[in-house]
């Protein structure tokens, strides 16, 4: 048995880390869920109000994934290895700037109007983003690595589904977008979700590295 398997059976375990990648990504998932309600809104002002909505969500990420880190630094022992509660927090933090900054574009960009293939990528963000929830909060205990990897594979699986929905979309706004600004502003913001499915992927490899490590 290793030696770091050992240290977790003897040593009680202390759940702060557990609570906070708990709250982490359910802040990660209400981002997503709004997000979502952002890309299917026509309103203007209530795209103002779902955007300044999701920026504070962002700043709530940024302040968990801060004190993760801070915590870090003064404890001595941990659930499991160091670098890999620093890469989850990381990389969840990563998810919710790239969700941010999806909104952020489309404030910044005013598009003439959102193209159909959004609303269906930011569901499977949003898919993406439950799944890792799911498999962080089974961290706390290791009792079921099976239902961890299968949301892990879930994850993987939606990252391809998008990466494909969006060279599609390039592809057709190509083709029928005569509006060359407003095809750059698209493919900007097209370009800033399909991130979001990515670095959601590097979550679940973390998670998985962490499964492997402690199994």
């Amino acid at each position: 048995m290793k030696l770091s398997r050992i240290f977790q059976i003897l040593v009680p375990k202390d759940t702060k880390f557990f609570d906070l990648f708990e709250k982490d990504t359910a802040n990660l998932v209400a981002g997503a869920e709004l997000f979502v309600k952002l890309v299917k809104e026509n309103d203007t002002a209530l795209q103002v109000e779902t955007i300044k909505q999701i920026k504070e969500i962002e700043n709530m990420g940024d302040d968990i994934t801060h004190t993760i880190f801070k915590e870090l630094n003064q404890t001595f022992i941990t659930p499991f290895d160091r670098e890999d509660i620093h890469e989850l927090a990381s990389t969840i933090d990563d998810v919710m700037d790239c969700i941010n900054g999806s909104a952020q574009r489309i404030k910044m960009f005013k598009p003439q109007h959102l193209i159909p293939e959004f609303a269906r990528i930011a569901e499977l963000i949003f898919s993406a983003c439950s799944e890792l929830q799911v498999a962080v909060k089974e961290l706390r205990n290791f009792k079921n690595p099976e239902k961890i990897t299968e949301s892990c594979i879930r994850v993987n699986f939606i990252e391809n589904q998008v990466d494909d929905m969006y060279h599609a979309a390039i592809s057709s706004m190509f083709e029928t977008q005569t509006n060359a600004i407003e095809l750059i502003k698209l493919k900007e913001i097209a370009m800033t979700m399909e991130k979001a499915t990515d670095k959601a992927e590097d979550v679940s490899d973390v998670i998985k590295t962490i499964i492997i490590k402690n199994a």
